[in-house]
């Protein structure tokens, strides 16, 4: 009952209003495989991001993706919670520290053939440019073999800024009520045999990075000073 709910949803209302909304223009569907579970690892500014990216998959893909949503911010409180899981089939991630439930059950989805949606940075960006990633996407892709779909949202937090955005630089800004956003899917990435999480994990806030500065068109995005 609740697929088809949720179905219904974004089927009448949710994609129809986001593509109204946000003037939506999706980009790489072809680089979305058939037949196998997808970890979608996505930069994060707004809290309009997920009915965005929701919105730009097929339906065939979106029917069979779950969202790795907040712990500490969608799961507080039973109403909260209940239209959280119910609209977008949300599970609760702990994005502060290792939660190894959360872990087992997003692992359980995807080797069950769900996809997975995932914001690597643990949260909107406070800055409005790209944080380095947690390893919660590489991890997953590893342990069951799901590809990775590199993804960028592209000026999602321009909209209805100081309402669902984190960063100074879209809250102080004047709320827009539409404005075009680009949700861009880039070449999928698989473990290597032997490679490490974290050599993974940054193969993917790479490719998030190199596809963000290819949508974006700037050089700087995603590029952060080495560590000393």
């Amino acid at each position: 009952m609740a697929r088809v709910v949720r179905s219904v949803v974004h089927g009448a209302f949710l994609a129809p209003y986001m593509r109204h909304l946000a003037t939506l223009e999706v980009r790489g569907l072809e680089n979305l495989p058939a037949g196998t579970p997808l970890v979608f690892a996505a930069n994060h500014t707004s809290n309009l991001d997920t009915p965005l990216l929701l919105s730009a998959l097929p339906a065939r893909v979106r029917r069979r993706t779950v969202v790795a949503a907040a712990m500490d911010s969608f799961f507080m409180t039973r109403l909260k919670a209940a239209r959280t899981v119910l609209v977008f089939n949300a599970i609760p991630i702990d994005r502060h520290r290792v939660n190894r439930r959360s872990a087992q059950i997003a692992q359980s989805l995807l080797e069950e053939g769900w996809n997975l949606l995932i914001y690597p940075e643990g949260g909107r960006s406070p800055t409005g440019y790209l944080h380095a990633f947690k390893g919660g996407a590489a991890y997953l892709a590893e342990r069951t073999g799901a590809i990775v779909v590199p993804t960028y949202i592209h000026d999602a937090a321009w909209l209805r800024g100081p309402k669902y955005a984190k960063a100074p630089l879209f809250t102080s800004a004047p709320s827009r009520r539409r404005h075009h956003v680009i949700v861009a899917f880039g070449t999928p990435l698989r473990a290597d045999e032997g490679e490490s999480v974290r050599r993974l994990g940054a193969r993917i806030e790479s490719a998030v990075a190199e596809l963000g500065r290819s949508v974006s068109g700037d050089p700087n995005y995603g590029l952060r000073p080495p560590s000393p």
